[in-house]
């Protein structure tokens, strides 16, 4: 069976702010389309950059500089001088657009939701403060976030980067805009391979950037220059369908993963392989085949920081494995949409799963999984892998399952039509 797996999120909203900032017109070809990302391309047209849809593509046609935002006097919105930023739930947008703002001329108000009102973003804030941008916070270092701004110079600072690495991403991404070379040295650096992604993108639209010994990132001004671009599928909600085909026995390909991808989460397949589940791994396509029975060998334990988006397709298919599984090395995960580590301890104790947890780990034991409701804490992730175990437990219901719009709207849809004779979680 195929997969019908959307674009990358990551890749979109990447791509999105490096085409808002070169100079010409970029066309994204298969573009995730999503709340995530809609959010995002509606934040940077508030910021003054065009963007089009033409069949399946989106164009953007890029300012080649950081924003400006207009005065009251220049017709302004009125409520003080500069513009007012929505982000809605995206993280990335909160957490890449300031910088960008920051390289731009004016007042920028960035705010969300009271989810991502939630999350930290005080590393980001004192990282632009020691740039020399004028940035202030809500209480506790988060949103609502202020930027007054007129341009930045680059220079040489350390960042903490043990929370998320997109704050590292948003400074990455704006740094040809500023005027000299930014020197960044991440500490505690989590999920290294997003800032691969980074870099490989940056250097597709026509960046400089070189990577020390040390672990420091340099990266030269200079901008960037329009470059058309197709969108991989994501690789973070294919784990839902390779862990499907492992727990019922099937064979799931998608195409358009392959050894050259440049998202790390592919690497999930390789934690599948652990469970017994077959994988083969070509330039082209993606493809996990399960045991006949659906049986998951379990009995270790993996470090799934660098992919810590896919620990919970995991966690939540662990209960069908013969011996305990414990993932290690996802302690930020507690940060993201939800507290994603007690959130999913707490839904697989509902359905009756013996589960530890600690500050950056998880244990789940094998075990009957009960009917129960699936607290989705608004969270598409959560709300994705329990689809996955409700594949093979009936009596599964999902207490929101429209959250998984935040990145793949048909989901539920596509898991129907890729598995007919399965169960599926109940409310959808």
């Amino acid at each position: 069976m195929t997969a019908r797996v959307p674009g990358s999120k990551s890749i979109t909203n990447r791509a999105l702010l490096l085409a808002a900032a070169a100079t010409g017109v970029t066309r994204l070809r298969a573009p995730l389309v999503s709340d995530d990302t809609l959010a995002f391309r509606t934040a940077l047209t508030g910021l003054g950059v065009r963007i089009t849809e033409t069949g399946d593509a989106w164009e953007v046609t890029g300012t080649g500089r950081g924003p400006v935002a207009a005065t009251e006097a220049d017709g302004g919105d009125g409520d003080g001088d500069g513009a007012r930023v929505w982000c809605a739930d995206a993280g990335t947008a909160a957490r890449f657009l300031p910088p960008f703002a920051a390289t731009g001329k004016g007042r920028f108000v960035f705010d969300g939701t009271d989810q991502l009102r939630a999350r930290p973003l005080r590393p980001l804030a004192d990282a632009l403060t020691a740039l020399g941008a004028d940035v202030s916070t809500g209480p506790g270092g988060v949103l609502p976030l202020t930027v007054t701004a007129d341009g930045l110079t680059g220079g040489d600072i350390t960042l903490d980067s043990s929370f998320s690495s997109q704050y590292l991403t948003g400074l990455l991404l704006s740094a040809p805009l500023m005027s000299a070379p930014l020197t960044v040295r991440a500490r505690s650096l989590v999920s290294r391979p997003y800032i691969d992604m980074t870099l490989a993108l940056m250097r597709h639209f026509g960046a400089l950037t070189e990577e020390h010994g040390d672990g420091a990132i340099t990266v030269h001004p200079g901008g960037y220059t329009a470059a058309d671009l197709t969108v991989e599928p994501d690789a973070s909600t294919a784990s839902y369908f390779f862990a499907a085909a492992a727990v019922t026995g099937r064979r799931v390909t998608v195409p358009g993963l392959g050894t050259g991808s440049s998202q790390g989460d592919l690497g999930f397949v390789e934690v599948l392989r652990r469970t017994g589940a077959e994988v083969e791994t070509t330039a082209s396509a993606t493809t996990v085949t399960g045991r006949p029975d659906g049986r998951l060998t379990g009995g270790f334990e993996v470090d799934m920081g660098n992919i810590s988006d896919t620990f919970m397709t995991l966690a939540a298919i662990a209960p069908l494995a013969d011996g305990p599984v414990t993932v290690t090395g996802i302690g930020h995960a507690r940060l993201k949409e939800s507290d994603r580590i007690g959130a999913v301890a707490r839904n697989l104790r509902a359905l009756g799963i013996h589960t530890e947890e600690g500050p950056e780990r998880i244990t789940v034991h094998p075990g009957a999984p009960r009917p129960a409701e699936i607290a989705c804490h608004r969270d598409h992730r959560i709300a994705m892998a329990f689809s996955v175990l409700g594949l093979r437990t009936g009596g599964i219901t999902l207490d929101d399952p429209a959250c998984v719009a935040k990145t793949f709207p048909g989901f539920h849809d596509e898991l129907r039509r890729l598995f007919p004779g399965a169960a599926t979680p109940q409310g959808i």
